[in-house]
């Protein structure tokens, strides 16, 4: 990532308040994805990602943010008094001290989960985190960038979620899904791009070929358009 994890030497403070990261925005919101789906949930959106999907929707976190103490942005999820905290991006491991603060929220006993790329490296992150990572299909622009040694370290609690624009990049996943034996390392989840693929049409080829996948759409966007902070 390009400067949001180095703050010039002057700035950067001792002992525990050297704990900071670059943060977007912090929110108090419905989760939309994957098998939290529906709950409160408090959002952390790091600032910073090395990656360009063609269909990303948050754009707006690649720069800027604010750089924050880990205990200040754990003082503001207490505030919102939910169970559930998703660290997002972004690409929120571009930050190595976001391996600290996914620790501390699990240490403080929320139920907590990362939403990743699947282009950085996953080994070093707490076991009681729920990993939500990507598989990059080639209709993103970035399937090169996919680590596929990442695929070890997912455990029965984790999603890999494949986010879809059209025929091709289903039948690119469903090869995948075949040749990676990516159920049985945990739940897979298919998305489809706004205005790409028609979501009926997805959950039909879904159905078709009996696939043993969660089809998902992303319910915050159903209830709140592309509004940010949502």
């Amino acid at each position: 990532m390009s400067g949001t994890d180095a703050e010039p030497a002057s700035a950067t403070p001792v002992g525990a308040a050297a704990e900071r990261l670059r943060i977007t925005e912090i929110f108090h919101s419905i989760q939309g994805e994957g098998d939290a789906s529906g709950w409160r949930t408090v959002f952390v959106r790091l600032t910073g990602c090395p990656l360009r999907c063609v269909w990303c929707d948050t754009e707006y976190a690649f720069h800027g943010g604010d750089w924050h103490a880990i205990d200040d942005v754990l003082a503001e999820v207490a505030s919102h008094g939910a169970r559930h905290v998703c660290v997002t991006g972004g690409e929120p491991l571009a930050q190595k001290r976001s391996l600290v603060l996914l620790r501390k929220l699990c240490d403080a006993g929320y139920e907590v989960s990362l939403e990743t790329s699947g282009a950085l490296d996953v080994s070093a992150v707490d076991r009681r985190v729920r990993k939500v990572m990507d598989l990059k299909a080639p209709g993103s622009g970035e399937s090169q960038r996919n680590l596929w040694s990442n695929l070890e370290q997912l455990v029965p609690h984790d999603q890999l979620k494949i986010v879809i624009a059209g025929r091709a990049d289903y039948e690119w996943a469903r090869a995948m899904l075949a040749e990676h034996r990516l159920a049985q390392r945990c739940m897979v989840l298919f998305s489809p791009v706004h205005g790409s693929v028609e979501p009926r049409e997805l959950a039909e080829w879904i159905i078709a070929d009996k696939l043993p996948v969660r089809f998902q759409m992303q319910l915050h966007k159903l209830l709140w358009n592309d509004a940010r902070g949502k």
